[in-house]
């Protein structure tokens, strides 16, 4: 089909076509070679200032090369007094740091005696402290004893008084009661004498009357 419509197509419409496409192809060329020619020139230009850069960076570093090969020496002069005045600080902090951890030391020391001191005082303190309070125990018990003793042997003393009072009190009652059974057993005596002699008169009463009743009858 589209080789038809090719054939369709007059010559000279071809012919215009192609024409106007090589033009445009020529002018496209055209168009990039000059923007080739253009972007070497800007190239050329950039390299060339990049350069002038570079001389003017060369000879700026080579003045600076020359100013500090002429201030190497004040430099290394003021390092050197700086070393050293770091070296004299470092000396005087590492003696004052000495002289600092010798007096905590001696501090140290000094508390250590002080509590090893009080703690020893404490100690024998205490061991005095239990001596004496066992010696007073000691005292104490026998004073204790002693006293208990004695209160022992007064309430003895006083219990055989009372006792001995009791028993004498009891002697005498028991004194009494013996005298009373024996006065009682004495009036009992009399009390049966007398009744058997009233019996007996009775009895003889009785007979004589009896005697005399049979003798009237």
């Amino acid at each position: 089909n589209f080789t038809n419509y090719t054939t369709a197509i007059p010559l000279t419409f071809q012919t215009n076509v192609l024409t106007e496409l090589r033009k445009w192809k020529l002018s496209l060329i055209e168009h990039h070679k000059l923007q080739m020619k253009q972007e070497k020139e800007k190239h050329a230009a950039h390299v060339r200032q990049l350069s002038n850069e570079m001389e003017n960076l060369k000879e700026l570093l080579h003045t600076y090369e020359i100013s500090i090969g002429r201030k190497d020496e004040v430099v290394i002069t003021n390092l050197t007094q700086a070393l050293e005045r770091q070296k004299e600080r470092v000396e005087l902090m590492r003696k004052f740091t000495l002289w600092r951890i010798q007096h905590v030391k001696a501090k140290q020391e000094e508390y250590a005696n002080r509590i090893a001191d009080r703690q020893f005082r404490t100690a024998l303190m205490k061991k005095v402290w239990a001596a004496w309070r066992s010696l007073s125990e000691e005292k104490w018990k026998e004073k204790v004893a002693k006293a208990c003793q004695l209160r022992a042997e007064d309430v003895c003393v006083q219990l055989t008084n009372d006792y001995e009072a009791k028993i004498a009190e009891l002697t005498a009652t028991l004194e009494q009661t013996k005298a009373e059974i024996l006065r009682l057993h004495s009036e009992r005596e009399q009390y049966e004498d007398t009744m058997k002699k009233a019996f007996m008169r009775g009895v003889c009463a009785l007979n004589l009357e009896a005697m005399t009743m049979f003798q009237g009858k």
